[in-house]
């Protein structure tokens, strides 16, 4: 099946600046795919490209069948975008500004099943500026699902968030894919990414480091684990393929290993090589 994006050869600087070097990506339909990477990775700027908001210099890219830097207007009905700030509609109700949004729309989500959907229904009497943070980036997550988009992009969605709100936040992102969305987001955050990406790109330098699941990335870096213990006083650290066997070999005497732990690389071990900080 043609992906709901392809991208070859993408290219862009700005000036002596090269944001963006000989990117090739895939985002099948109906995934959750995450990019990460540092700040100044080129991460907007390719999302900014795929958006049809930002010229490339080379390369060739097709979102939903089309090269977003020529799409037309129904091409952008098919897509959702998110940005990273939060909306502000001034004295608007969380109502009012549903219903704003739909107008826009030849085919739109009613007003009052889109809040139920994000989880605004029992504050759509509520005006736009005393909602909480999470619940304003779940009203822009609203507008920006408002047309049933095929595609959603979403900019560091969770910024600022505390964890239980951020969480809140994963179950509306599941609940959406589930629908058939097919989602595009970027993250600072390996948990997030761990959590809800069915695939993760890694981009450092403007360049690709690494695509795969979460689970899989960790092969990037030496999956050996390590295991630490106490004898007496002296702390042993030991790495090894075969964790139990050390373990058992170590205790055949009768000795006791205090302290004992058993670790293995996480996402965040392989990110930190990929981006060359470990």
């Amino acid at each position: 099946m043609t992906p709901a994006i392809s991208v070859r050869g993408l290219s862009k600087s700005y000036g002596h600046l090269h944001a963006v070097r000989d990117l090739d990506l895939d985002v099948g339909y109906g995934e959750i795919f995450a990019i990460l990477g540092p700040n100044g990775a080129g991460k907007s700027t390719t999302i900014e490209i795929l958006e049809g908001h930002r010229r490339r210099d080379a390369g060739q890219v097709r979102v939903l069948g089309e090269d977003p830097g020529t799409a037309g207007r129904s091409w952008r009905a098919k897509i959702g975008i998110v940005l990273q700030e939060t909306s502000d509609f001034g004295m608007l109700t969380v109502l009012e500004t549903a219903r704003m949004f739909a107008k826009c729309y030849g085919q739109a989500r009613g007003p009052e099943e889109l809040l139920e959907l994000v989880g605004l229904a029992t504050s759509s009497g509520s005006r736009v500026r005393t909602l909480s943070g999470g619940q304003r980036r779940r009203l822009d997550v609203a507008l920006g699902i408002i047309a049933r988009p095929e595609l959603l992009f979403l900019d560091e969605p969770t910024t600022g968030f505390d964890p239980e709100a951020r969480r809140q936040f994963w179950d509306l992102i599941r609940v959406l894919a589930d629908d058939g969305t097919t989602i595009l987001l970027t993250t600072h955050y390996l948990e997030e990414a761990a959590a809800l990406a069915d695939r993760v790109a890694v981009i450092a330098a403007g360049r690709l480091a690494a695509v795969d699941s979460p689970a899989r990335l960790t092969a990037y870096v030496n999956t050996a684990a390590t295991v630490r213990w106490m004898e007496g006083d002296q702390l042993h650290v030991e790495q090894t393929d075969r964790p139990t066997e050390l373990i058992r070999q170590r205790s055949a005497n009768g000795a006791e290993l205090a302290a004992l732990t058993v670790t293995r690389p996480t996402l965040e071990d392989a990110y930190l090589r990929l981006v060359g900080l470990a």
